[in-house]
């Protein structure tokens, strides 16, 4: 596996340390996914990944993803990094991706995908992870926006995202339907270069 070019651990404000994810970290992260995910839209949590409610564990081939795209060198089509923010006793609290865009002429940009756990959220996390992401991408000189989707219904996300200087590019009214409910998708995006 290739080591991320950003290796610095950053200490974020809720008391774990943010660091590049590796081979050994994989196993624990897709068990940690799969928790995450028994919190999608459960209990006054946002849906924050269009999937049924009763569905907690990570799809396969999204795990598959995660596993190449690690070794695949930045710019080509299928790469992946991925940072985890490990909380005190080693457990893991949060996590921040950046992945390639399907799109063969948009390698100039990335997607991210971010998720705390629960015991984390609005501490100071996601912002922490966040910047982590920005930092390694502004020192990679073809990387130039980052672009997210995010449920419209999941308000802090949405929040944290404009609060960290992403625009709105548009709102799709209807875009998933999830355990027969619709729902509006949000696509953001973010200049790493201001």
């Amino acid at each position: 596996m290739t080591t991320p070019q950003f290796s610095n651990a950053v200490p974020p404000a809720a008391g774990a340390t943010i660091r590049p994810a590796l081979e050994a970290d994989l196993a624990p992260f897709f068990a940690y996914l799969d928790e995450h995910l028994r919190d999608n839209g459960a209990a006054g949590t946002p849906l924050f990944q269009p999937l049924p409610r009763d569905q907690s564990r990570m799809p396969p081939g999204l795990r598959l993803s995660f596993i190449k795209g690690l070794e695949i060198p930045v710019g080509q089509p299928g790469w992946r990094r991925l940072w985890l923010a490990i909380g005190p006793t080693g457990n893991i609290a949060g996590h921040i991706d950046l992945r390639a865009r399907p799109e063969p002429a948009a390698a100039h940009r990335a997607m991210l995908g971010m998720g705390v756990h629960r015991l984390y959220r609005r501490r100071g996390l996601g912002r922490q992870l966040v910047a982590t992401a920005l930092a390694w991408a502004r020192a990679d000189q073809d990387m130039d926006w980052i672009d997210l989707e995010v449920l419209a219904d999941n308000q802090p996300a949405v929040a944290l995202y404009l609060r960290l200087d992403f625009r709105m590019i548009a709102r799709i009214e209807d875009m998933l339907r999830v355990d027969g409910v619709s729902h509006d998708l949000c696509y953001m995006t973010r200049s790493v270069r201001n």
